[in-house]
């Protein structure tokens, strides 16, 4: 059984703007799938139908079997923590250390006042100190993220989402932000995190380069629609046109360039 189906999924603002138009699409455990597509394709917001970030318009969004749509309250907070999100102005809080940023990830699993309280178990303060610690992170655990660059924000908002003990992490545009050197790290790591414990991963991104190294099946977005699903290999100059439009042509550049080289 797939476990994200996404079904005539459709995402309106207000009368004027179609954002998402009928995307159809299922993903399967242990996928690393990469989204590419143009500024205002509708990727971020593709992303946040997923866990209710925002609410849809019309269609079904079905994880694990549950129709996303339809839960409220604890219930919506529990499907939650299966499907972390990794953002790309990281979400952190600044003034919080590494280790407090990175245990908000357990948060979903907590009532109420135990989350005003910062109340976690010695079991979850460890799980976290050894997350932290399997990103290359030991030294800045107890750091404020204020003091960290952008390619350390990234690695503790990843830690973030990984103490949620998710079955899937969507990761919305993680390397727009960040220096080569800090964007290939990252992208390293979301593809060990894929293959040793076996989350899937959905990645924005706006570099076709990067989304055909890393992922084993590229969607391509255009105009809130689904122009493109299949294999990296299988992804066409035709296509890429189809896809990005007006910038596609430094795009083919870019990528012919790099294969050259």
């Amino acid at each position: 059984m797939a476990l994200l189906q996404v079904d005539a999924l459709t995402k309106r603002y207000g009368s004027e703007t179609l954002a998402l138009d009928q995307i159809s699409f299922s993903v399967q455990p242990g996928e690393f799938v990469g989204i590419i597509g143009p500024s205002g394709a509708g990727k971020s917001t593709l992303l946040r139908c997923m866990n209710r970030l925002v609410d849809i318009t019309s269609g079904d969004v079905r994880f694990d079997g549950v129709s996303v749509p339809t839960l409220r309250g604890a219930a919506l907070r529990r499907q939650r923590t299966q499907i972390a999100m990794i953002f790309q102005h990281y979400n952190l809080v600044n003034r919080l250390t590494v280790i407090e940023n990175v245990l908000h990830g357990r948060l979903g699993y907590k009532g109420m006042f135990q989350g005003m309280l910062g109340l976690y178990s010695e079991a979850e303060k460890r799980n976290a100190v050894q997350v932290i610690e399997s990103l290359g992170l030991s030294e800045q655990i107890y750091k404020r993220c204020d003091q960290l660059s952008g390619g350390q924000k990234q690695r503790v908002g990843i830690a973030r989402a990984l103490v949620q003990q998710p079955k899937m992490l969507l990761c919305d545009e993680p390397i727009a932000s960040l220096d080569p050197n800090s964007a290939k790290i990252i992208m390293d790591t979301l593809r060990e995190i894929n293959q040793t414990m076996g989350i899937t991963v959905l990645v924005n991104l706006h570099q076709v380069d990067v989304a055909l190294r890393y992922a084993e099946r590229i969607i391509g977005i255009n105009g809130g629609r689904v122009v493109y699903d299949g294999a990296p290999n299988h992804l066409s100059n035709e296509q890429i046109y189809q896809i990005y439009g007006s910038e596609a042509g430094d795009l083919i550049l870019d990528l012919s360039e790099r294969y050259a080289a």
